[in-house]
């Protein structure tokens, strides 16, 4: 007998962090939530990852995921915005691993594929592919419409995933 996975996908970055909640069985998928966690753009670094930190928290202590899923950081040409995101992204890495998570990681391209078939894609199609997967889903913004994508793409990678990870460690 299989049990539901409930799985916790965040899109990671500095302003707005989105997350995503889904529950599987076998190959069905379940929209629980979704949401994004703001920081405050006047406030210093420390605080504002300390905002994603303490709203991440309280997303997975009130949703308890079994798993989690992180978008990876893709470099663009400022150097200083990459550092930034990456810096959001370790706190996007830490809350569920304090949690006792396993924390995967996925490439915007491998989630892209996952959704809607191709690594490269528009955003409008990654909407319409999760009203189409999971017709209850409700997101507000981007940001959580990526973190959705990215527990949908782990629902499909999970195993695979997981053994990649057992022979690599």
């Amino acid at each position: 007998m299989q049990n539901t996975i409930r799985i916790i996908g965040i899109d990671p970055g500095l302003r707005r962090t989105g997350w995503g909640i889904i529950d599987t069985l076998s190959n069905s998928l379940k929209f629980v939530a979704s949401g994004t966690v703001t920081s405050d753009g006047e406030m210093d670094l420390a605080s504002r990852l300390c905002q994603l930190h303490d709203g991440l928290a309280d997303i997975v202590h009130a949703h308890k995921p079994d798993e989690a899923a992180v978008e990876q950081t893709f470099v663009n040409k400022d150097a200083v915005a990459t550092l930034k995101l990456g810096q959001a992204r370790g706190i996007a890495m830490l809350v569920p691993a304090r949690a006792g998570l396993p924390v995967s990681e996925y490439a915007p391209n491998a989630v892209k594929k996952a959704v809607i078939g191709v690594g490269h894609g528009e955003k409008q199609q990654i909407h319409m592919m999760l009203k189409i997967l999971m017709p209850k889903a409700e997101f507000k913004g981007d940001d959580a419409a990526d973190a959705l994508a990215i527990a949908i793409c782990h629902a499909h990678n999970r195993g695979g995933h997981r053994m990649r990870q057992a022979l690599a460690g």
